[in-house]
């Protein structure tokens, strides 16, 4: 259902595409000064909406949740974690889609070991998920005295937001939850009360955690509704029909693993290891101008 509504608002907005287009040459026959930005903007939908043809997944049209880590190198890596989590906020941004920040992690002096995004717009998680997997960025260091090249990793897990599925019933006995306060950025308190929740699902190692709500009530709300859809999410990439079947999975955020390396020196590049599409423009990318790395991913996966 929530795949057909976001087809049914492209096949909407391509009809005001044309609608716009045709508009467009009629200011233009009038000499309108303004026509060369509506222009530009009727471009940029158009390559969205052409990129959107691609999706057709069985989650592609829902709400996503996007989650960041840091992997190895230290202060390094805990500020790569908050650049890349910056960069997805710009792209959501750019989209027009909302975004509700769900937890936050950061690290004692610099970045973040953690943080939740709760993206919600149409086809959110078709063009986020190219996004999921481990980011390697290569720079000189601005965190040792000697400003050494180093390499550092971060991974960006991105499932659908799943709001309801009957197949999917967690029993209790699965399940350990904790409470403890939240906590803001450089270990400030901003709750004085144990309202914070995270939640284990054990058979999985799965652990989610939320702590944007003042009420422990919906952060385990929350909380739950992240679980469901990591869980929802596993049990199809593993093609097993009981959750009591599921096993755990964990990839080493670190050398190997990489589906993007980002290099800041001694040269500029970006490049998408799956795909093969690669830019010169780092800063572009990092300020979230995603969409070449988005169709990229999305036309390799029609390929057969």
């Amino acid at each position: 259902m929530k795949n057909m509504k976001g087809k049914e608002k492209l096949l909407l907005e391509l009809t005001q595409l044309v609608n716009d287009f045709n508009d467009y040459l009629e200011m233009a026959n009038e000499g309108d000064e303004e026509l060369e930005g509506m222009v530009k903007n009727l471009v940029k939908r158009t390559e969205k909406n052409k990129i959107a043809i691609f999706l057709s997944g069985k989650y592609d049209g829902n709400n996503a949740l996007v989650s960041f880590f840091a992997g190895a190198g230290g202060k390094d890596a805990q500020d790569w974690a908050e650049i890349l989590f910056r960069m997805v906020l710009r792209f959501c941004e750019q989209q027009e889609w909302a975004v509700t920040i769900v937890d936050e992690n950061y690290g004692e002096e610099v970045g973040l070991k953690s943080a939740t995004l709760e993206v919600s717009g149409p086809m959110a998680y078709g063009f986020l998920k190219s996004e999921n997997g481990v980011h390697r960025l290569v720079r000189l260091s601005p965190f040792n005295a000697g400003n050494t090249r180093e390499t550092s990793f971060a991974k960006i897990e991105v499932i659908p937001l799943v709001e309801e599925d009957l197949s999917v019933e967690i029993p209790n006995d699965d399940l350990k939850i904790d409470v403890f306060r939240a906590g803001g950025k450089g270990g400030q308190s901003v709750n004085t009360t144990d309202s914070a929740v995270r939640i284990t699902h054990l058979p999985t190692g799965i652990t989610v955690q939320c702590q944007n709500e003042r009420s422990q009530l919906q952060n385990k709300r929350n909380a739950m509704a992240i679980l469901t859809s990591k869980l929802v999410e596993l049990k199809e990439l593993q093609h097993v029909e009981h959750l009591k079947d599921l096993k755990g999975t964990k990839k080493e955020v670190a050398w190997g693993n990489q589906i993007r390396s980002y290099v800041l020196h001694p040269y500029q590049m970006v490049k998408d290891h799956r795909t093969g599409v690669e830019t010169s423009q780092v800063e572009k990318i990092l300020n979230g101008d995603l969409m070449e790395f988005v169709e990229g991913y999305l036309r390799s996966e029609k390929k057969p």
